[in-house]
């Protein structure tokens, strides 16, 4: 192969990467697998039929700690419309016995997902924890907030995905 062939190539295949990865509204979210901090393994793929919220986050992060009461009463208060919120830690950033005392100082009863990794973050172009995301039923992005949610941010993000597609 020619080297003006090989560099297109790589340019062709650095592009289609690009599309592939990421979040952004009205894109279908990139699938994952992650550990369950409680066991097993949870993909996004297969939540595919109820809205989800993916919360990033990390226990040494304050903006999380301060934010997180506010995602539990939100999961309480619609967990019977079929939303799923999946609590992705940076576990490739602290020590997961940090992570078990957080999850249960804050009583978070959701689904708990260890980013051990890295990849998922990468995946989705965290630039700052928390980062919020949105996915409707049909798993297309509706909305995304980087850093603490407020309360009627978090009501607008559930609006857009409990409405269905």
């Amino acid at each position: 192969m020619n080297y003006q062939l090989g560099v297109l190539l790589v340019l062709a295949s650095t592009v289609a990467r690009a599309q592939d990865s990421g979040v952004e509204p009205g894109r279908v979210a990139p699938n994952f697998t992650l550990k369950r901090l409680d066991g097993g393994k949870e993909s996004l793929r297969d939540l595919r039929g109820h809205p989800v919220v993916i919360n990033f986050w990390a226990s040494w992060c304050n903006p999380c700690r301060a934010e997180i009461p506010e995602l539990v009463l939100a999961y309480q208060a619609h967990r019977g419309e079929g939303l799923r919120l999946l609590a992705i830690n940076l576990t490739d950033q602290e020590r997961r016995k940090d992570v078990a005392s957080f999850v249960e100082d804050l009583g978070m009863t959701f689904t708990v997902l260890l980013d051990e990794s890295g990849r998922v973050r990468e995946r989705f172009e965290l630039v700052t924890v928390p980062t919020t995301v949105f996915v409707d039923s049909a798993g297309v992005v509706r909305s995304v907030h980087s850093g603490p949610i407020s309360r009627e941010r978090l009501a607008s993000g559930l609006d857009a995905i409990l409405s269905g597609p």
